[in-house]
């Protein structure tokens, strides 16, 4: 072993983001600092955000000059050996190793804590096409000077030098559309709000992140948090607003925490206030906890819990965008919709628009999850299939098994056979197949998994989390779940697959908002393609709907 106690500094990054912290990322940095001021090497830790890769984390960092080393699954109690290696002198030579390209035996798992190579370069980062997401986990969250050395008040700059109109319009030939799952276009919206004539508006972004299987929201708010607030103060100078609110979910402590500091970090920098890069233009941001309702990431009952009310979904006309909250006009768009945004103005709206495919311009950023071997983000243009992302990107099941059933778009999405994952990740495309992209997040389901039990749970989620205002979301759940224990229970007769049917088609074509009118998406899908699971031949489900 080498004598490295008179060498460095080396700079070593520690993610902080919830996955990491979970599996022991502050034990590691303790470690980390510890071993290091034993042995008299200078060690600098930047505890950085998560890359998204949660297979491998604790991912620990080494800064070289041939790029950021990886090694994975760090533990606090293999720290002390890794420096008995000579690391991390020797992540230098580390960085040119030859690893396997996709680690087919999992012996990066295996080899605890494992070189990873250049981080980089290992495939699953290195196929991606990270634009909204480019400074996860490279960047210090807290540090504006590293922020903007990565591109970061570039959009903002640029939006300064435009009007109320052309900053809307930027965002209309973008082609972005709300990415919380509506897929509403956001230029449409963003004008509507700044042509509404009201002396007082607001930007709201809606972080109540609650759909199965996502974290993308998540992941933007710990670790690159102000690329949220820059994308809130170019909605607000081109909404016409002075006030923006970002409404996180109560089960984001961390994300609140990093939020927080990061707005005061943007006051003193002069981001934000009433003087905002001395533009003369005011702004000011400020975090709210949500109340811990699913129900409150559709954006009038969220308004309304903003408004210190219970979670409600009101009925429209009128639209948020001309009378929100406190009955002003308020623009309403989630994380990635609003963190989208300034690389759009920092690069122009053709340099968006030329990802993706149809009428679904830009990147799409998939949460991989559930029964998946490599589980984490990936920022893909649209058009990906769910077949690439389970097979080339999540390295197939964790269980081994075979891939039964993928769901896509949160508890409300569709449950996706084999036979549909190569039809490509679109808007459009995803709408003839009766399915949502949603919220991007995909849910990986194997052989063994009891898509009866799965639709049951929908009616049951839908039940439990329903405002009540509407009967056929409050009523039609509890009756949804009656029907499909029956048939469970052996009743599968015409009669009751009929009346299941029609019990779904209700509150599709009733319900006051999506909570209501997206539950039978589950419901349907499992029927269609697992006929096997609730006790029918094949084809009996479909054949009962015509």
């Amino acid at each position: 072993m080498s004598d490295v106690s008179t060498r460095g500094p080396y700079r070593v990054y520690i993610p902080r983001d919830s996955a990491a912290l979970a599996l022991g990322a502050d034990r590691v940095a303790a470690a980390v600092a510890t071993e290091a001021t034993r042995r008299g090497i200078a060690v600098d830790i930047v505890r950085n955000g998560s890359r998204g890769l949660f297979w491998l984390e604790p991912l620990v960092e080494v800064a070289t000059p041939a790029g950021r080393v990886g090694y994975s699954n760090v533990q606090a109690a293999q720290v002390a050996a890794l420096f008995d290696s000579g690391w991390p002198a020797c992540a230098v030579q580390d960085a040119e190793r030859d690893l396997p390209a996709d680690n087919p035996d999992g012996s990066w798992e295996a080899l605890m804590p494992a070189c990873v190579g250049r981080v980089d370069a290992i495939p699953y980062l290195a196929r991606q096409q990270r634009l909204t997401f480019a400074r996860i986990g490279v960047t210090d969250p807290l540090s504006p000077s590293d922020y903007e050395a990565h591109g970061g008040l570039t959009g903002l700059r640029a939006c300064l030098a435009l009007d109320a109109a052309a900053g809307c319009q930027t965002v209309l030939d973008s082609g972005l559309r709300g990415r919380g799952g509506a897929a509403f276009p956001a230029g449409i919206k963003w004008q509507t709000v700044s042509r509404a004539p009201a002396a007082t508006k607001y930007v709201v972004c809606n972080a109540d992140e609650g759909d199965s299987g996502t974290f993308a929201d998540r992941l933007i708010m710990e670790s690159d948090p102000f690329v949220l607030i820059e994308g809130m103060i170019i909605a607000a100078l081109c909404v016409g607003a002075s006030e923006g609110i970002i409404y996180v979910r109560s089960e984001y402590p961390h994300a609140i925490a990093a939020l927080e500091a990061a707005i005061a970090v943007a006051r003193r920098q002069g981001w934000l206030g009433p003087d905002m890069l001395g533009s003369g233009r005011a702004c000011e941001l400020r975090v709210a906890k949500a109340a811990g309702a699913y129900i409150c990431g559709e954006e009038t009952a969220l308004l309304e819990s903003l408004e210190g009310k219970r979670g409600v979904v009101r009925a429209k006309p009128p639209i948020p965008a001309v009378a929100g909250l406190f009955g002003q006009p308020t623009l309403v768009n989630n994380v990635v919709t609003l963190a989208s945004v300034p690389f759009i103005f920092a690069q122009g709206a053709d340099a968006y628009r030329k990802f993706g495919m149809g009428r679904s311009q830009g990147t799409l950023a998939v949460q991989l999850a559930g029964n998946v071997r490599r589980g984490g983000l990936v920022e893909l243009a649209f058009g990906v299939t769910l077949r690439t992302l389970l097979d080339d990107f999540g390295g197939g099941t964790a269980s081994g098994r075979p891939a039964k059933a993928i769901q896509v778009g949160g508890p409300l999405g569709a449950y996706l056979p084999s036979a549909q994952w190569d039809v490509p990740m679109d808007y459009e495309a995803y709408a003839a197949l009766g399915a949502v992209v949603g919220h991007g997040g995909v849910v990986v389901h194997d052989d063994t998994a009891d898509l009866s039990a799965l639709a049951s749970y929908a009616m049951h989620f839908c039940a439990h989390e329903s405002c009540g205002k509407c009967t056929p979301c409050r009523i039609g759940a509890t009756r949804g779940v009656e029907v499909i224990e029956q048939i469970r229970r052996g009743d599968t007769s015409v009669r009751q697959i009929k009346l299941l049917r029609d019990l779904c088609d209700t509150m599709v074509s009733g319900s006051l908002c999506a909570m209501g009118g997206m539950t039978p998406f589950p419901v349907r899908s499992a029927l269609d393609h697992f006929p096997a699971d609730f006790g029918l031949p094949e084809g009996a489900g479909r054949a009962e709907a015509a």
